[in-house]
């Protein structure tokens, strides 16, 4: 009798286990985006001291390496966003918790932090530097890359909407550079010629993913 009552009682409560379920499933991708979002906060926190001060090609092989590993790790987070696929390898010398500049594009609203090194941890809150391009504001091609994310208006989501003779400001603790778009481009992964220098020209180069992954959005802007 005992038994039949557990099961009884089992019964009665099976629904109620099912709808919490379903409910958590639900809620799970905004709360993943909650935390993302949080950590983004926190970096942009970070900059807010050296950001007011500022308002008053032929590729080596660890280049090809980083754009090739750069791609993968957007077209990884196209097909699964919420995947914790973090490699320790590539996190040496990569802290993680320190923004190297903020990046904005305020014809489509956007002002985020931008983090050193390429890692999928670094992306889920971040744009990033890729270390073996150019540094912000220097002669050469700087390259930054950002998932393009589901959520519109979250990292590079909008930045198809970009067009050309649009400002970017990127500031940094040792100056504000200021790029002007006049280059956008869609290319396959593979392509490296968009991460290439320019002679003595000081670029930017924006690389996200078209929808579905396969293809790579290139926005490239030069130095004001």
């Amino acid at each position: 009798m005992k038994q039949e009552g557990a099961d009884k009682h089992m019964r009665r409560l099976l629904p109620y286990l099912l709808i919490l379920l379903g409910g958590l499933i639900i809620i799970a991708p905004t709360l993943l985006e909650w935390k993302e979002d949080h950590k983004q906060n926190e970096l942009m926190q970070k900059t807010a001291q050296w950001e007011a001060e500022q308002q008053n090609g032929g590729q080596n092989p660890s280049l090809a390496a980083e754009y090739q590993r750069t791609s993968r790790l957007l077209a990884e987070a196209e097909a699964d966003e919420s995947a914790p696929m973090v490699q320790p390898e590539l996190l040496k010398n990569v802290d993680g918790e320190t923004p190297i500049a903020v990046i904005e594009i305020p014809v489509i609203g956007v002002k985020l932090p931008v983090l050193e090194g390429a890692t999928q941890e670094n992306m889920r809150h971040a744009t990033v530097h890729m270390s073996e391009t150019a540094a912000i504001g220097a002669v050469g091609n700087v390259a930054i890359a950002a998932h393009r994310a589901r959520t519109e208006g979250r990292l590079f989501n909008r930045l198809d909407e970009v067009k050309l003779g649009d400002t970017i400001p990127v500031t940094t603790p040792s100056g504000k550079f200021v790029y002007t778009v006049d280059r956008i481009t869609v290319v396959d992964p593979t392509d490296l010629s968009v991460i290439a220098d320019k002679g003595e020209e000081s670029i930017l180069t924006l690389i996200t993913c078209t929808p579905g992954g396969e293809r790579r959005l290139i926005v490239q802007a030069r130095l004001n």
